[in-house]
């Protein structure tokens, strides 16, 4: 049975990577502010932007997989963006990500493949308006898979990263909140709709698995094709 952690497990993709996890009889520890409320899924309360780090002396001495959800959607005209918006985003995308990974890191050397996933947006590759401060700090995310990827190779801890479009998850519910935005965002889709929790979970679950050993430093687009066709 491999050990993973989900930080932001509570909902949307990170429930859904719980559950597959659960559904395969593999171990979850869940780090988040509320529980995902799976019954099989050992969940401790933390905040990504949080300095405490004690409630990860929980965990056992190995784990296999990280996992890091937690993000922002905070679309505005650039010249109404603060310098404290783009520092809000980047301390949650960014910073909380490293932190995370700097404390579970000897933990995740003593798996023979462990692997640790981030998330991004198609935003950072395909220019949108109203992204600039989300678009800056998940392009710092790739950058950071990258250079993690290249300097623990030799180690045998894989990082990749997942750059979704729009997916149906508590944190878009305000662009998704009738039929009409549904079928508009829909549409601006190759595929014809938003994502789903479990399109993402699946491409996470085998990034995370050991079926994926072959792999790392990627950033994978699962994004209906919003990002390289039209």
């Amino acid at each position: 049975m491999s050990e993973n952690v989900i930080i932001g497990a509570s909902s949307g993709i990170g429930k859904a990577i719980s559950e597959k996890f659960i559904s395969d009889s593999q171990k979850v520890y869940s780090f988040s502010r509320t529980s995902p409320g799976i019954a099989e899924v050992e969940h401790f309360t933390y905040d990504a932007l949080s300095s405490d780090f004690t409630v990860f002396n929980n965990l056992p001495e190995r784990i296999d997989s990280l996992c890091y959800c937690p993000g922002s959607i905070n679309l505005k005209p650039f010249s109404r963006m603060t310098k404290t918006d783009f520092e809000n985003d980047f301390d949650l995308n960014v910073m909380g990500a490293i932190q995370v990974i700097q404390q579970l890191l000897p933990r995740l050397k003593k798996a023979e493949n462990a692997s640790v996933l981030l998330f991004s947006t198609v935003a950072v590759q395909t220019g949108m308006s109203f992204h600039s401060s989300i678009a800056a700090s998940k392009g710092a995310v790739e950058g950071l898979t990258r250079a993690l990827a290249a300097e623990f190779a030799s180690s045998g801890i894989r990082f990749n990263c997942i750059a979704p479009s729009l997916t149906d998850t508590p944190l878009a519910t305000n662009l998704l909140s009738s039929p009409e935005k549904r079928e508009s965002a829909g549409k601006r889709h190759p595929l014809g709709r938003v994502g789903t929790p479990e399109d993402l979970a699946e491409a996470a679950f085998f990034l995370l698995s050991p079926k994926s050993s072959w792999i790392t430093g990627q950033i994978i687009h699962v994004d209906g094709g919003m990002g390289d066709l039209k």
